[in-house]
């Protein structure tokens, strides 16, 4: 046998099976006091949300700012890498230059009966 099947609401709430009893008057006055604090909780909530999109746009330019003097650097590395690579093919350049010289004097030398000495000064 189920205890609760003989509950009946009419006689343990005796209020709930009018439309306007006690407890609706009740509900009713306790939402008319919380206006006020749920308006001053959403004007607090919206002050809120525009210091933080104040804050949150400040970053977005910082970052813009950021990212624009990222682009100049990057192209001033590329323009130096560049230019790093044009004397890197002269100094290659140059030095096979210098060693088809050096080759030349020796088969001269060779031919002269020279020999090579190698001093402070010299390649």
């Amino acid at each position: 046998m189920n205890p609760y099947q003989y509950y009946n609401s009419k006689y343990y709430d005796p209020y709930t099976h009018y439309d306007f009893g006690y407890h609706a008057q009740q509900q009713n006055f306790h939402d008319f006091d919380r206006q006020p604090a749920l308006e001053r909780r959403v004007n607090q909530l919206e002050r809120q949300f525009q210091v933080q999109k104040t804050e949150l746009d400040r970053q977005n330019k910082e970052i813009a700012r950021q990212n624009r003097e990222i682009a100049r650097i990057n192209k001033e590395i590329s323009r130096l890498n560049n230019e790093i690579a044009r004397l890197n093919q002269n100094d290659e350049r140059h030095t096979r230059r210098l060693n088809r010289l050096n080759q030349r004097l020796r088969a001269v030398e060779n031919r002269l009966n020279i020999p090579f000495q190698a001093t402070d000064g010299e390649f």
